[in-house]
């Protein structure tokens, strides 16, 4: 029993001396061929302003990836502005996103700042990128190309510098061919792609229950 739980101890030592030494490897557990891969990207990708489109599916950690590149650029010192564009309808996302003026719509009792607005010199998040419409998905585009905007019901330009990174757990090839997502926009996101492969598909990344050997 003792050689046992020396040899667990020595496991468990290794395991958080090789995730702490990962780049931003809070929350992010792996030491199969596929998690190491994904780390050596986090590690290139972080230092560029690249735009990242993360693919995976539900629960494989896309937001912790799209925390660690951040944390790990250089606007780390910024925010990082998270949205879910499949947890609010379509009529209500753009003015989530840029924002809206004083009595644009009904109930628009004040001004309102935009998640772009609020990532300026920072890094926007769009988690589930695939559910905009496609009205919403010409506005994103445009404001990835020129970096600016317009509030809804404002008149006046809004220039930002935003670090983008995506993410869906949809095939937006698939959904290119049905007519349902912006071709253009695909590739403005899909600047460098990262996978995240399900647990099951790495099952060496799952650790042993206590008392088995490893």
């Amino acid at each position: 029993m003792k050689i046992q739980r020396a040899f667990e101890h020595n496991r468990l030592v290794r395991k958080v001396t090789y995730l702490g030494s990962r780049p931003g490897a809070e929350g992010i557990v792996g030491e199969s061929a596929a998690m190491k891969e994904i780390f050596t990207t986090i590690e290139k990708v972080a230092a560029s302003n690249a735009t990242v489109l993360i693919n995976g599916e539900t629960g494989t950690g896309k937001e912790l990836i799209a925390e660690a590149i951040h944390r790990n650029s250089q606007r780390r010192d910024n925010n990082f502005v998270k949205m879910n564009c499949a947890s609010i309808t379509d009529t209500l996302l753009e003015s989530e996103l840029f924002g809206h003026e004083k009595g644009a719509f009904t109930g628009a009792d004040r001004q309102r700042i935009g998640r772009f607005e609020l990532a300026n010199d920072g890094t926007l998040f769009l988690d589930e990128v695939g559910n905009m419409s496609p009205s919403t998905q010409a506005k994103v585009l445009r404001a990835i190309q020129e970096q600016e905007f317009e509030r809804v019901g404002g008149s006046r330009t809004l220039k930002v510098d935003v670090r983008l990174i995506a993410a869906t757990n949809i095939d937006l090839t698939a959904a290119i061919r049905d007519g349902k997502f912006r071709e253009d926009l695909y590739y403005r996101l899909n600047v460098v792609n990262l996978h995240v492969p399900p647990l099951r598909d790495r099952r060496e990344d799952i650790p042993p229950s206590p008392g088995t050997s490893s």
